[in-house]
């Protein structure tokens, strides 16, 4: 077995490793907030802010584009001065924070992702999520970390190699995103 064969076979043990109900779960919460006019708002650090903008950029514009019913997205990741400014001035712990303080509604619905669970911006996120009656959705790996415990809804892929927990998450991205591009009812 090369190590191609093993990763590719390690991969597909990560994706058994989801929990569809809760993908199926978050693709309601995905439903009701784009019918009610509510905004998603999307982190992550690293590949998983890759992952969190991809996954906006998804649901912005292929499962929107020459749509009636359009998603109100909000990729964190990608305000770069926004986030360098706090960074430097304050510090990167609150950057995803501060940013949903000027943005945040009740019924709005917040995804953080990480692979470890333990980025402390993604956590002060979903905790001030929760203080403003939003949800606070997480995308996790290993054992789900603090980020797992602080979330409302918790997809988490039971891997501990995080290139398979990355391609794990981006798979639950495109399934959410293109159930709604392919089958409206998934």
């Amino acid at each position: 077995m090369t190590y191609f064969d093993s990763y590719r076979d390690s991969l597909n043990s990560a994706l058994g490793s989801i929990d569809l109900e809760r993908v199926s779960e978050l693709r309601e919460l995905l439903d009701t907030a784009r019918a009610d006019g509510r905004t998603i708002f999307t982190c992550g650090n690293g590949g998983s802010a890759s992952t969190a903008s991809h996954f906006a950029t998804d649901l912005l514009k292929g499962a929107s584009y020459e749509r009636d019913d359009r998603f109100r997205v909000i990729a964190l990741t990608d305000a770069t001065s926004t986030i360098s400014a706090y960074s430097n001035d304050v510090g990167y712990d609150i950057v995803y924070e501060e940013q949903l303080r000027n943005f945040i509604a009740p019924g709005d619905i917040v995804i953080a992702i990480s692979g470890s669970g333990n980025s402390e911006n993604v956590i002060r996120a979903l905790r001030f999520a929760h203080s403003a009656s939003a949800h606070a959705v997480a995308l996790t790996g290993r054992d789900g970390g603090t980020l797992g415990t602080v979330a409302t809804l918790h997809i988490n892929v039971a891997e501990q190699h995080m290139g398979r927990i990355e391609d794990a998450h981006l798979a639950v991205c495109h399934m959410l995103a293109f159930s709604f591009i392919d089958n409206e009812s998934a």
